[in-house]
C-alpha cells in the first residue's frame, strides 16, 4: 500500500521537459539562499533599531519597487523576451544584495530597497512566461506547481539555516549568501537552457491579435480576481512582516524557532501540493473556486492567532496557512495565465505579480500601523475579516466565469 502511494506520488512529476527541470533546480538554489526576506522586519527592528513606523515605510518601498519591477518585467518580456530579463534581473540583484548590507540609514535603505526590488522582481513575470514556453498548455499548472515546490523546498531549508547564520555570524551573512545564490542560479540557467522566446509575437501579427481580443483592462473577472489575490497576499505576507515579531514579543521564540515553523510550511508544501494540484486537475475543479477556498483558510488561520495564551496555536496556525497557500497560489498563477491571449502573457503576468507586490505594501504598512496603535490582537481580527471579504470576491469570480461559459 505504501509502495503504491509512493508510486502515485512519483507519477505526478513525470512528463516535464529538461528545461522545466533546470528552471526548477535553479529556483531551488535561489530560494534556499533567500534568507533575507523572512528576517527583514526583525533585522530592521532589532539590528538597526528602527521604529515600527520606519519598518513599515521600508516595507512600503520594498513593495513599491516590486510593483514597478513586476510591470517592467512583464512589459519587457513581451517586447524582448523573458530570457534576457531573467538573466539581467537575477545577476544584477545578486550584486545588489552584496551592497545592501553596508547601507544602514533609514532614507538610504528606503531608496536602496526600492531600486533592488525593481531589479529583482523583473524576474517573476519573466519566469512565469518562460513556463509557457517550456511546458505545453496541459502541463502548465503542474509546471507552476513544480517550480513552487522548488521554492518551498528551498524555503524549508532557508529560514532554519538563516536563523543559524544570524545566531552565529550575524545578519550580514544573510546578504552574502542571498547575493551569491542569485548569481549561481542564473549562471546555471544561462549555461544550460537555450533561449526560446515563443511569447514574442511579430508586430503585424500582434496588431491583428490586439484587434480581435478585448483589452486586459476590460477583463472584469480578471480584475475582480486580482482584488482577491491582493487580499490573499496581504494575509499571507503577515508571515514575513508581523508574525516573526509576534513570535518574539508574545511567545519569546528565537530566530531559529521561527525558522523551524517556516520550515514546516515548506516541508508540507513539498509533500502535499503536487498531489493536491494533480487531483484538482484530474477532477477539473474550478481554479477560481480553489483560490476562494484558500482565502477562507487564510482568514481562519489569522483568526486562530486571537488565541494568545497557548504556544501550540502557532503550529496549528502554520498548518492551516500552509493548506491555504496550497489551495490558493498554484491555481491563481494558472488562472491568470489562462486569461492571457497569445503575445500578451507578459502583460497579464506582470499585472498579476503586481497584485502581490501591492499586497506586500498593504500587508506591511497596515499590519505595522494596527499593531503600533491597537496591538497584535486587533491586527489578527482585522486581517481575518479582510479574508472573508476576499472569499466573497472569489465566489463572485466563480459566478462570472460560469456565466461566460454559458454564453460561449
Amino acid at each position: 500500500m505504501l509502495k503504491n502511494a509512493f508510486r502515485k506520488y512519483i507519477n505526478n512529476f513525470k512528463g516535464f521537459s529538461r528545461e522545466i527541470w533546470i528552471l526548477t533546480f535553479i529556483t531551488f538554489i535561489n530560494r534556499a539562499g533567500t534568507m533575507v526576506l523572512p528576517f527583514l522586519s526583525k533585522y530592521l527592528k532589532e539590528d538597526l533599531h528602527f521604529t515600527y513606523a520606519q519598518v513599515g515605510w521600508i516595507m512600503v518601498c520594498f513593495g513599491s519597487g516590486s510593483m514597478i519591477g513586476s510591470w517592467l518585467g512583464g512589459k519587457l518580456s513581451d517586447k524582448i523576451g523573458f530570457y534576457k530579463i531573467m538573466i539581467f534581473s537575477l545577476f544584477t540583484s545578486g550584486l545588489a544584495f552584496f551592497v545592501l548590507q553596508f547601507i544602514t540609514t533609514f532614507s538610504a535603505l528606503c531608496i536602496s530597497i526600492f531600486i533592488l526590488m525593481i531589479i529583482a522582481d523583473m524576474f517573476r513575470p519573466a519566469m512565469f512566461v518562460s513556463l509557457g514556453a517550456y511546458a505545453p498548455a496541459e502541463d502548465r499548472t503542474r509546471a507552476l506547481t513544480l517550480v513552487r515546490l522548488a521554492i518551498n523546498l528551498g524555503f524549508a531549508a532557508g529560514p532554519a539555516l538563516g536563523g543559524l547564520i544570524i545566531m552565529n555570524v550575524g545578519y550580514n551573512g544573510l546578504f552574502w549568501v542571498d547575493g551569491a545564490t542569485c548569481i549561481l542560479a542564473i549562471s546555471i540557467f544561462g549555461l544550460t537552457v537555450a533561449n526560446k522566446n515563443t511569447n514574442v509575437v511579430p508586430h503585424d501579427e500582434k496588431q491583428r491579435l490586439d484587434s480581435n481580443r478585448p483589452s486586459v483592462f476590460k477583463d472584469l473577472p480578471f480584475w475582480i480576481f486580482l482584488f482577491c489575490c491582493v487580499i490573499t497576499g496581504v494575509l499571507f505576507f503577515q508571515l514575513f512582516t508581523t508574525i516573526p515579531l509576534y513570535h518574539k514579543e508574545q511567545f519569546n521564540l528565537t530566530e531559529f524557532q521561527t525558522g523551524l515553523l517556516l520550515t514546516l510550511n515548506g516541508v508540507l508544501v513539498f509533500f502535499l501540493e503536487m498531489p493536491i494540484v494533480s487531483y484538482v486537475e484530474r477532477k477539473k475543479i474550478d481554479k477560481a473556486l480553489m483560490v476562494t477556498l484558500g482565502c477562507l483558510l487564510m482568514a481562519v488561520s489569522l483568526f486562530l492567532l486571537l488565541i494568545h495564551t497557548w504556544t501550540g496555536i502557532l503550529l496549528v496556525m502554520m498548518v492551516c496557512m500552509t493548506f491555504a497557500e496550497m489551495f490558493s497560489f498554484p491555481f491563481s498563477n494558472s488562472f491568470a495565465m489562462s486569461r492571457a491571449p497569445k503575445g500578451h502573457e507578459g502583460r497579464y503576468m506582470a499585472i498579476f505579480t503586481m497584485s502581490y507586490s501591492l499586497a506586500h505594501i498593504i500587508s506591511a504598512k497596515l499590519g505595522m500601523f494596527i499593531i503600533d496603535t491597537l496591538g497584535y490582537q486587533a491586527n489578527w481580527f482585522f486581517m481575518g475579516l479582510l479574508g472573508l471579504i476576499g472569499v466573497l470576491l472569489g465566489y463572485y469570480v466563480v459566478y462570472l466565469i460560469r456565466q461566460e461559459k454559458k454564453i460561449a
